[in-house]
């Protein structure tokens, strides 16, 4: 892949941020310079909308070395420390992607050998992607912390609302993923399968299986990402005080945008490497089982 035009589109993106950071803070330049009764010139107001210390849009390189020094200036175990609010929010996006996963491939498996299933089972999954995760992340933690489903299994309720909102967004890109795969088969294909008297079951796993992988992977890559999200949304109604979503709640509590900022960019360069991470773990699936995608 050519660098050139994603260096570019780069360069017009951190271009319009600057320009933007410029005509949002300058306001606060202005207003500070009327109450001095100074003049701003056009370099003073670059400076100034530059380096504010609460700026309303920050400018990229104020956001970038926050981000630095959310990962290095501090302790990993400390609550400062962007390394340890990205691993809390990794923990709830993991167990809600895995749960999320196994969910979508069983329905997904249901509907494709059941008729009956398909009827009763896709129109709620539909369903349920039209119902806003905001609306219900908080009935979530409700009914979690009610029920008491960590005390059973020993971990945080907190930890159990946010998995089960990551996997209410991770299932659904799975399940459709699932279903275009293991029906990817043609008709010619399962003929085939019948000349050699194959049960349903060996079709399944010498076939249908098979050709559901390249579906699979390329609808685990979207689920990831949809599982970080339920995280911290999961964490916004918790009152949770670890977490990316936790951050990003503090910092627009204390009027800090940069922290905000901060823990968003955290966020999209955390759900790129998880993307990497199953990218990678394709590349050896498909190999070792000889699937062209």
């Amino acid at each position: 892949m050519k660098a050139g035009p994603v260096l570019g589109v780069l360069a017009v993106i951190v271009a319009l941020w600057y320009a933007g950071a410029v005509w949002l803070n300058a306001a606060w330049t202005y207003d500070q310079a009327a109450r001095n009764g100074t003049v701003v010139t056009f370099g003073g107001l670059l400076a100034d909308t530059m380096a504010q210390e609460r700026p309303v849009l920050p400018p990229p390189h104020q956001v970038v070395a926050e981000v630095w020094k959310g990962m290095t200036a501090y302790n990993v175990t400390s609550k400062k420390s962007l390394v340890y609010h990205g691993y809390v929010t990794l923990v709830s996006t993991f167990s809600g992607f895995v749960l999320g996963t196994l969910l979508g491939i069983l329905m997904a498996v249901g509907i494709v050998q059941s008729r009956t299933l398909e009827l009763g089972m896709m129109p709620w999954a539909v369903i349920s992607q039209t119902v806003p995760v905001v609306a219900i992340a908080p009935m979530i933690v409700v009914l979690s912390n009610s029920l008491g489903f960590g005390d059973h299994l020993g971990v945080s309720n907190a930890l159990v609302s946010k998995t089960i909102i990551a996997a209410y967004l991770s299932y659904f890109p799975v399940l459709v993923g699932m279903v275009k795969g293991l029906r990817s088969p043609d008709q010619m294909q399962l003929d085939q399968l019948k000349t050699y008297n194959a049960s349903e079951v060996q079709g399944f796993f010498k076939l249908r299986l098979p050709s559901s992988v390249p579906y699979l992977f390329t609808s685990l890559k979207v689920g990831i990402a949809a599982s970080l999200v339920g995280a911290i949304v999961g964490e916004l109604p918790t009152g949770a005080i670890e977490g990316l979503g936790a951050r990003m709640l503090i910092g627009s509590q204390f009027g800090s945008p940069i922290i905000v900022w901060a823990a968003l960019f955290a966020a999209a360069a955390l759900a790129g490497v998880l993307i990497l991470l199953v990218r990678a773990l394709e590349t050896v699936v498909v190999r070792r089982m000889g699937v062209r995608g």
